[in-house]
């Protein structure tokens, strides 16, 4: 009798709280922001939210790519004012290849991406206090804080989401330090690490250049088009979370507020087309795959360019998968072309033997985790930064497309396929990727919990932002050092002028007096 009322007052009582762990009571409402239309940085995003949606968190995100509702996760559209760019032409990507051409094209578009979002009827909405509160919001940022422009409004935390390597310019501005040129390369440099006296050289102009040109036009944007977030004090991030890893991206000092999530896009493979899988499986050579990803359009290559790329294919006993918009002209019969290659599944197969790319940070993860050797062609921003950290972890070669010829092109081929060094040095950088204490997906979801436990969490904020320029410099303790040098020397030099009068006296009276 008494063991019977135990179990119904327990279950009486008790269902409160089992009921409490079904349901998400602390499950957050979170507000995102896309403002760059990049495939690649989408990725990025799109991996944090459904990390965050997953562990049974509410996501409200403003995108240019429409992938559909589902449960936790609502999407507001926004691609009619964001223009996704599928396909660029190459002659639009040389015309960009200037670090001054390149900060104006970014900060120009960023300041308009951001006024297109804010401006948009849903996110008016949410800024005048109509819609549903929000306990943290994501933004995408890499050149610009006006990003933070709705968590200032809403008085919520912000946590940066980085797609690409960190913005050196922005460095000092978005967590209060400024990177030592010395040791870490820009973001546009073309090495990984300025190793010799020429690189650490042009990488402190490269830097010192690129930070002023950030400063001047965001300057002049503010003055000539100004917008209502460049009239407050934007709120700097609670968190970044970048996507980096220490594999693909040489060490360096980071901040506790900034978490590397490198890979947070990488999915489990699934099956490949029955077609591309027996092209793939009935390669006695292997397979190299081609592509130069969703931005850049293979058909606007030079036809010389295409001509030596073709011959080259034709030589090589490997099959090719090659991402080719059109109709190619002249194919060989080794290759395969297609306008889109489910790429994660390709290269996690056995039989893939080398990746060429243009190095977008995306499709560099990838080839990392599949544990694939790269040849690279990077085009322009951080494309030949994320190949230059390949070839220093010796599975990869870079080249110049534009200047390439049949026989660099064959013999760069045949060389990664050839010597073994880069497929056993591919599976080294892939097993170090991988061995992690914690996921990415746990690493986002852990942060962000952290982030609205702690109320914005200040404490991981480093005192270094509250420091104007002159003071984080130290130029204000130098000049105070040279003032009191200054006034030391002086002080000696008077006390010697006054030993010297002294002195001059007692001999000139001792001589007057003998005589």
């Amino acid at each position: 009798m008494t063991s019977r009322f135990v179990v119904l007052y327990i279950a009486f009582f008790a269902w409160p709280a089992v009921l409490l762990q079904w349901t998400p009571a602390g499950a957050a409402n979170i507000l995102a922001v896309q403002t760059i239309p990049g495939k690649s940085h989408w990725n990025v995003m799109q991996g944090v939210l459904r990390a965050l949606t997953d562990r049974g968190h509410t996501v409200t995100v403003f995108t240019p790519f429409i992938d559909g509702d589902r449960d936790g996760y609502t999407e507001v559209d926004v691609s009619a004012g964001l223009e996704v760019r599928v396909g660029i032409n190459m002659s639009l990507i040389t015309s960009i290849q200037s670090t001054r051409k390149v900060i104006s094209y970014i900060v120009n578009s960023t300041k308009t991406n951001c006024g297109v979002i804010f401006d948009h009827p849903q996110m008016q909405e949410i800024l005048i206090g109509r819609s549903r509160l929000f306990d943290v919001v994501f933004v995408d940022a890499i050149w610009s804080d006006c990003v933070s422009y709705v968590a200032t409004v809403l008085r919520v935390p912000t946590i940066y989401v980085v797609p690409s390597p960190i913005v050196t310019y922005t460095e000092r501005s978005f967590f209060g330090h400024f990177p030592n040129p010395a040791a870490v390369s820009n973001v546009l440099a073309n090495y990984a690490v300025p190793k010799t006296l020429a690189n650490r050289f042009t990488n402190v102009l490269q830097t010192v250049y690129g930070s002023w040109l950030l400063w001047s036009n965001e300057w002049w944007l503010r003055k000539s088009e100004p917008r209502l977030f460049d009239a407050v004090d934007l709120v700097r991030p609670s968190l970044t979370f970048t996507n980096t890893h220490f594999i693909t991206e040489p060490p360096r000092p980071l901040t506790p507020g900034i978490v590397q999530i490198g890979g947070i896009h990488l999915t489990p493979p699934g099956p490949i087309p029955k077609e591309i899988l027996e092209f793939i499986e009935d390669a006695p050579h292997g397979v190299i795959y081609f592509t130069f990803g969703s931005v850049i359009s293979m058909e606007s290559l030079p036809e010389n360019v295409q001509s030596a790329l073709r011959e080259v294919f034709a030589q090589v006993p490997q099959k090719v998968l090659w991402k080719y918009e059109g109709e190619m002209v002249d194919k060989p019969k080794n290759v395969m072309t297609r306008k889109w290659f489910p790429q994660r599944d390709i290269l996690v197969h056995p039989n893939v033997k080398l990746f060429i790319s243009h190095g977008g940070i995306s499709g560099v993860y990838e080839a990392v985790d599949a544990g694939v050797p790269v040849l690279g062609f990077p085009f322009f921003y951080d494309q030949p930064r994320n190949i230059g950290n390949l070839v220093e972890a010796g599975m990869a070669i870079s080249m110049d497309l534009l200047s390439v010829t049949e026989e660099t092109f064959l013999n760069a081929v045949l060389q990664i396929v050839n010597d073994e060094k880069y497929r056993k040095n591919a599976k080294i950088a892939s097993k170090r990727f991988k061995d992690r204490p914690m996921s990415p997906a746990d690493s986002v979801v852990y942060w962000t919990e952290y982030i609205i436990r702690h109320n914005g969490a200040p404490h991981l904020k480093s005192h270094a932002l509250s420091l104007s320029w002159y003071q984080y410099f130290l130029i204000d303790i130098i000049c105070t050092l040279l003032f009191i040098v200054l006034i030391v020397l002086f002080v000696i030099y008077y006390c010697l002028q006054i030993m010297y009068k002294q002195i001059f006296k007692y001999f000139h009276y001792t001589k007057a007096k003998r005589e």
